[in-house]
């Protein structure tokens, strides 16, 4: 029996995932849709042929008896609301960073699915299933390299639009890297200190672009990530893990080489969306066949997306104060251990 999706959100992600469930993934259907523009709702049944309800809002969704999983798409600020609605109803959730748009509403969620008694929700940060940090992983948790001491990573887009603030290289740009940092290296992070280099003539005045981010772990390892919004050149995402016997890192994104008129060239990715697309496939698939076989969501859990909120909000701190910030996590609860080990490496 499929999987039966409700999608709370219908904008550009939500459409993306819908396509994914009802053309690309097996073992799920989309039975139910919502967003807060109700004509876009009905829109995106038409365009993929659904057999779906349109429903008012997520809670008339949530409530729906046809409904297994909701799939949480919507603006972020919403998506603490539609998580706790949906962990009350004892439903499967797939949510889309951020989990909640705070620590204590992260928190919050992570309280509420302890006390339900099981497992119900993944979030969304697909780059634990990206091939390459896969294989990043497994040098790592294999030895291939010793002990990992540093960590060098950038975070590059060609352009970003006006409404983009400098907080945001944090919250929907940085946050990326928080998580798949923390799960290659299974380390809980410290502390972080932001620095402005010298600014870009390409960023608009309300934006500080390029950042950098120096995250020290407890294990001792010093982790830099260069944010760099307004590149230019193309969309761009690198990581080398630095070990005591060796280095490893992310490989390049595959592309044809070209030999013409006197150069040697390959081009270099525009959209994010083509850079991480299988890496979005393997993630949902992964969620109805974890679910299917098991009963529960194996991938990053509501704890990875509480670590995520506490380090953001640490991150986003140290930008204002220009010092050194302290990132002070709860003790991990024993209801996500087993999780922990369970998606030690995905994919």
């Amino acid at each position: 029996m499929n999987l039966r999706f409700g999608v709370i959100g219908t904008g550009a992600i939500g459409r993306e995932h819908i396509k994914r469930i009802s053309q690309t993934l097996a073992g799920a259907e989309v039975v139910a849709v919502t967003d807060v523009n109700q004509e876009a709702a009905k829109q995106v049944v038409a365009d993929f042929k659904l057999n779906a309800n349109v429903y008012p809002d997520d809670k008339a969704l949530i409530a729906a008896k046809e409904v297994d999983a909701i799939l949480v798409s919507s603006w972020g600020p919403a998506h603490e609301a539609s998580v706790l609605a949906g962990i009350e109803a004892g439903k499967y959730i797939f949510c889309e960073k951020p989990l909640a748009t705070t620590a204590e509403g992260a928190r919050r969620i992570v309280d509420a699915e302890i006390k339900h008694g099981k497992r119900l929700v993944q979030v969304g940060f697909m780059r634990r299933y990206d091939h390459g940090y896969v294989k990043l992983k497994e040098a790592i948790e294999t030895g291939a390299i010793g002990e990992p001491l540093m960590i060098h990573a950038a975070h590059r887009n060609p352009t970003v639009p006006e409404t983009y603030s400098t907080d945001m290289a944090i919250t929907d740009t940085l946050i990326h890297e928080i998580d798949a940092l923390h799960w290659l290296v299974n380390d809980d992070y410290a502390s972080v200190q932001v620095i402005y280099p010298k600014k870009t003539k390409n960023a608009l005045p309300h934006l500080r672009d390029p950042q950098l981010v120096i995250i020290e772990t407890k294990g001792g390892i010093s982790i830099t990530v260069e944010i760099f919004v307004n590149c230019r050149y193309g969309y761009d995402i690198q990581c080398e893990v630095v070990g005591e016997e060796g280095i490893v890192k992310l490989p390049e994104f595959s592309n044809i080489v070209t030999r013409k008129s006197g150069k040697l060239s390959q081009d270099i990715l525009m959209d994010w969306k083509d850079r991480f697309i299988d890496a979005y496939d393997i993630e949902i698939q992964d969620f109805i066949d974890s679910i299917r076989k098991t009963g529960e969501p194996q991938g990053p859990t509501s704890w990875d997306g509480y670590i995520a909120s506490v380090t953001a909000a640490a991150c986003v701190k140290a930008q204002e104060s220009g010092v050194t910030e302290a990132i002070e996590l709860d003790e991990r609860p024993t209801f996500y251990e087993e999780g922990a080990k369970n998606n030690e490496v995905s994919a």
